[in-house]
This record gives C-alpha cells, structure tokens and sequence, in this order.
C-alpha cells in the first residue's frame, strides 16, 4: 500500500529544510493554485516545529482579470498561517517574447529583488512540470542547458531557488491538497488560464502528455529521468569550461580572442556560454553566436559588435568582450555635469568614481561632464595632449571613450577617469588619487 501522501511531502521539506543555513529565511513563491498554496501550508508547519523563518513572496503579473483574487488570496492564506506576505507587482513586456516567458523574466527579476541575498525561495514546481519543461525544450530544439530542464536547486543572483518537490508526480500534491481541504485547512484558487490549450505548456498537460503516458505509461517519470541525466552532464560541461575559461581570461570580462579561435567550433560555443553565464549575462541565440565567433580572427584594428537581448561582444585588438548591453552606451548624447567639491565618491550615472583631490592646492570647486571631444589637458613634462590620443595610448577601447569622466576647473581640462577608480591621466599641478572605500 502506498504511504499517505503527506508522508511522502513533509520529509521532502524537512531535507530541504536542512539546506537552508542557520540564521536565514526560507521564502515560499506563492501564485495562490493548488501547488504553491499546499507548499506554504506544509512549510508553515515544518518552519514552525523547528523555529526557522518562513516569508512568502506574491507576484502580482496583472495579465488576468482574476489577478486580484490570487492576491487577496495570497494575503488571507498567510494570515491563516501566520506567514509574512510580500506582494510585488510587475509590469511584463511581451515585446519579441511569448507571454509565458515574459512573465517568467519579470517574475525571477522580482525574486532576485525582493529576497535577500543568502536566503532560499522554495517554489512548488513537481515532477509532471519537469516531463513538461523538457518537452517544451527539446521542441525549441534547445542545447544541454535547456534540456537539462530545471534543476532541483541552483544559485540565482545570491539566493537559493530550491525545489523540494521536484521528483513528486502532480497527483500526489492533488490527493493531499484535497485531503487538507476536507478538513477545512486548505483552499485554493484555480487559474482559469490553465485550461487554455492555446498556450503550449497546457495544450502538452491536457492533450500531449496524456497521450504520451496512454501509449508509455512511465513517460512522465521517463522525461523527467532524462532531464536529471542531462543536468548531470551540463554540471561536468560547465566544470571543465570553467577550468578551461581560466586559461583564456584576460581580465574580468574578457578572454583572449586568437586563442579562442584556434580551438574546435563546439568549444567556442560552449566556451562562450558558460563565461556569459558566469558575468550574469544573457546567453546568445545561435545565430547571433555562429556570427560573432565567425569573428573572433578579426583585425586588430577592427570593432566588431555583435549584440542580442541583455548583452554585447565586442572584439577589439585580440581580445573578446562581453558586456551588458547597457542604456548608456553613448553618454556623450547626454548632457551631464555635476559639481564636485574633490572628495569621494563622484556620483556618476555609470556608479561612483572613488577618486580624491590629493594635491595640496587652493580648495576649487569643480565641473564633472562626459567626455565630448576636442578636449586638451597639460601633462608635466610632456605639455599640451589632446585627450583623444591619450585615450588611445591607453589602450581604452573605442567604445568605451566617451564614458570618460572630464574634470574641468573653469574652462581648464585637470584630469579623466572611468568608473569605478581608474585615473587615465592629470593635469600638471594637480593630483588625483583613489580614494577610501
């Protein structure tokens, strides 16, 4: 006879509970469905009985009419319990993406927002999401990391996404959700959105999957076996890419190109992916990766730009860059300046420049802007230098020339840093130096 379902769930938290490290917070995400609401009631008594903190978190997308009944939900489930509640509502741009995805890319900006660094959000995803999540996969034709589908725990922007019922199948969460509900411990609110074939995940729940499991009927936990297999192998990936990156960096966000290029097309690809995912960068779509490691061999003195959703490569003198595709990319467009009294930190738009005034000469009160061209500046011993050459002596690249910070003493050129602490040169008869943090 098989266990009660609760005593297949509650040990399931208990171990998960034991990861979570002393001193801090296990977040619940709680959409208000069956799945997360059970998840936040079991949590509530697991955290209780060993004297752990437990908040939850409620992302409000907006995109239903029934959005506001989730949340009034949400609030009077946690007051039931005695759970914290933080409600985060989330504007989602569905511009170039599917709806499913977007809300997915505002809602895991808000988690890595909201949750403290150090503290573990446990989400109530299972087994039959799993079988589903690799199916979608391997129809967008994804690579090792997609079809590794969802791991069971993972580090997300310093929090812990963990998954405590990752290898339970759906029906086992429903047969307990409805015996709480009997007993007048549970309530929840159905998604009218899930019964809508027209998006993929519920067209392969109602129609695919079914199938699926009438012809094999362990398909779900065949899919969802695979999925572990691949994790496995996208771990060892990522491991030996991260050991192989280590000979190529150059400096924090740039490898060297030549010796990139000389290795096998498949490396390069995985080569690439796993340094953006260690800057925290969007990984590029295929086509856009093929053409930027088409140029890897470039000309030192070519700028080659390949850019995608979130992030840029550049090469540039033999070197691969990859950035964050930022807003700022030409802050000479704008007009800032600010005063500055020559003590840290300079407040910039690209974050503080730790930068002082050291020289002991007469207190001046000076003028911040961005570089715009032309400027000159007095060097001791080498007397007037245009600040476009020193830029290039310096070996700034070309992008990265106009986010220059000019520091001006009336209409006189003293110095030029970048963020964060970086004096590209001074003015004779002045010192600027870094400053304390």
């Amino acid at each position: 006879m098989a266990p009660p379902p609760h005593k297949t769930l509650e040990p399931l938290l208990e171990r998960a509970l034991a990861d979570v490290p002393p001193g801090r917070c296990v977040w619940v995400a709680l959409s208000g469905g069956m799945d997360s609401s059970l998840l936040l009631a079991l949590a509530a008594e697991a955290c209780r009985a060993r004297g752990r903190r437990l908040c939850a978190l409620h992302i409000n997308h907006g995109l239903q009419a029934a959005a506001a009944d989730f949340e009034r939900h949400c609030r009077a489930l946690c007051k039931r319990w005695g759970v914290a509640l933080t409600v985060v509502p989330v504007s989602v741009d569905t511009a170039g993406k599917g709806v499913e995805g977007a809300a997915r890319e505002a809602r895991y900006a808000a988690f890595a927002e909201q949750v403290p660094a150090g503290d573990t959000l446990w989400l109530a995803q299972h087994r039959t999401d799993q079988a589903e999540t690799w199916l979608l996969a391997a129809m967008r034709g994804s690579g090792v990391r997609g079809l590794a589908a969802m791991p069971p725990r993972r580090d997300y922007r310093g929090i812990a996404l963990a998954r405590p019922w990752l290898d339970v199948p759906h029906g086992t969460l429903v047969d307990h959700a409805r015996a709480l509900e009997r007993d007048g411990r549970l309530c929840w609110c159905d998604d009218p959105t899930n019964a809508d074939t027209r998006l993929a995940r519920n067209d392969l729940r109602h129609r695919i999957l079914p199938a699926l499991e009438a012809r094999w009927p362990q398909a779900e936990r065949a899919l969802a076996t695979a999925a572990g297999h691949i994790q496995d192998a996208d771990a060892l990936l990522e491991a030996y890419a991260a050991e192989e990156l280590e000979t190529l960096r150059v400096d924090v966000d740039q490898l060297d190109a030549s010796a990139l290029a000389a290795r096998e097309r498949a490396r390069q690809r995985l080569l690439v992916r796993t340094f953006c995912r260690q800057l925290e960068l969007a990984t590029p779509p295929q086509k856009r990766l093929e053409t930027l490691l088409d140029q890897l061999d470039a000309a030192p003195d070519a700028r080659v730009r390949v850019a995608w959703p979130g992030a840029c490569a550049r090469v540039w003198r033999g070197r691969l860059y990859l950035l964050p595709d930022a807003p700022w990319a030409n802050p000479a467009a704008s007009d800032w300046q600010v005063a500055w009294d020559g003590r840290a930190p300079l407040a910039t738009p690209l974050g503080p420049v730790w930068m002082e005034r050291q020289d002991a000469g007469a207190a001046t009160t000076l003028v911040a802007t961005w570089r715009r061209g032309g400027e000159v500046i007095r060097l001791a011993g080498r007397g007037r230098r245009d600040l476009k050459r020193l830029l290039a002596e310096a070996d700034v690249p070309p992008w990265q020339r106009d986010a220059v910070v000019v520091l001006w003493a009336g209409d006189t050129c003293v110095a030029a840093f970048r963020a964060p602490a970086e004096r590209l040169c001074q003015a004779a008869g002045w010192q600027f130096g870094r400053a304390a943090r």
